[in-house]
């Protein structure tokens, strides 16, 4: 896990023809494979669809006898901190530290938005529809 890994909630929706690997981290998330965050906004964009940064950045600590035990948990945190309307994150930064013999990280994720259209596009499209032509 490097820094602009992508994670997706399980059930988010992507463009037909992009299905990349993931693994399963946690509950409702998955890990994509090999793909870092501006790769993977490319590849939406060139579906037509956007891949957007929103809210700000979720921090979490977490604890253990090792540093991967402590960035694990700092992690699962991290993913339970974003809010529900999201449906990806990027990690944006990882900081472990140790203290008599025990671990801690702090992992830092932005939430982002996989959608189709962008808000402007939706409001528009909703006026265009509610406002009869003449």
């Amino acid at each position: 896990m490097k820094p602009h890994s992508v994670f997706l909630r399980k059930e988010c929706i992507l463009p037909d023809r992009l299905d990349p690997l993931r693994e399963p981290c946690g509950e409702h998330w998955n890990l994509l494979k090999e793909i870092t965050a501006p790769v993977f906004d490319t590849m939406i964009r060139k579906l037509g669809w956007h891949f957007l940064w929103v809210h700000r950045p979720c921090t979490r600590k977490g604890f253990g006898m090792t540093r991967e035990a402590a960035t694990r948990r700092a992690l699962m945190r991290a993913l339970k901190g974003v809010g529900r309307r999201f449906n990806a994150s990027e990690l944006i930064d990882i900081e472990a530290s140790r203290f008599s013999g025990v671990h801690s990280a702090n992992v830092t994720l932005q939430p982002r938005q996989i959608q189709q259209y962008t808000w402007l596009e939706i409001a528009e499209e909703w006026h265009r529809l509610a406002v009869p032509f003449r």
